[in-house]
């Protein structure tokens, strides 16, 4: 806790954009696997968009596909997710994530290895 920082939540209208930004001043990110994850209401938290050391690797969760870039700046310890064309299913709270580990058979970070932003709330209107 305490080392990743999310930001850019907030409220937005379906079909517009919103960009989320981890920052990561603590780390070596380079280093390190992260994501992007989020939570509804009740639900385990799951993956949304993973991004390799370097950017390799990239993967989207196929309900974004085609809608979410996720991208790192290693220079500026930031990663970010674009969203764009939000639907009402993107309200969620969201996370990010990063671990020098991958996930066993994922582009993603190892969740129980990694260090974790505080939630920020991501909530889509019609």
């Amino acid at each position: 806790q305490g080392q990743l920082v999310a930001s850019g939540g907030g409220p937005v209208q379906a079909g517009w954009s919103l960009r989320l930004t981890c920052g990561a001043p603590g780390l070596a990110s380079a280093n390190f696997v992260m994501g992007w994850f989020r939570q509804f209401p009740g639900k385990e938290r799951e993956w949304v968009s993973c991004i390799g050391r370097a950017g390799v690797l990239i993967d989207h969760q196929e309900s974004v596909r085609g809608r979410f870039t996720i991208s790192r700046d290693d220079v500026k310890k930031a990663m970010y997710l674009n969203m764009t064309n939000v639907v009402i299913e993107d309200t969620a709270m969201y996370y990010c994530a990063a671990s020098g580990h991958y996930r066993r058979n994922s582009n993603c970070p190892a969740e129980s290895s990694a260090y974790w932003s505080q939630g920020i709330q991501v909530t889509v209107s019609s």
